[in-house]
């Protein structure tokens, strides 16, 4: 665990998309239909519901390089957790 501000900091790459699926959704060469499909089948392939502690993520702020929650990986991550594990309580941060 890295501290920045100190706030702790976890790296959980389970829970980003792959290089070449972002890459194709920043390229254009998919949309974002396509890219949520394939993140959230991504997500289903890598159980992270049964891999990922909850503890873990627990109070914790799920970061991404996109400003705007609808077009961004954490929102679909949040929102597939909610579905496995309940009371998840989303708030976006700007």
């Amino acid at each position: 665990m890295e501290e920045i501000c100190r706030i702790g900091y976890v790296h959980l790459p389970c829970l980003a998309p792959t290089k070449s699926l972002l890459g194709d959704y920043r390229k254009g060469s998919i949309n974002w239909d396509t890219y949520e499909t394939q993140f959230i089948d991504l997500m289903r392939e890598r159980r992270v519901e049964d891999t990922i502690d909850r503890n873990v993520i627990e109070e914790g702020c799920l970061l991404c390089s996109e400003d705007k929650p609808h077009h961004c990986h954490r929102r679909l991550v949040a929102e597939y957790l909610n579905e496995h594990w309940g009371n998840i309580e989303m708030q976006h941060l700007g």
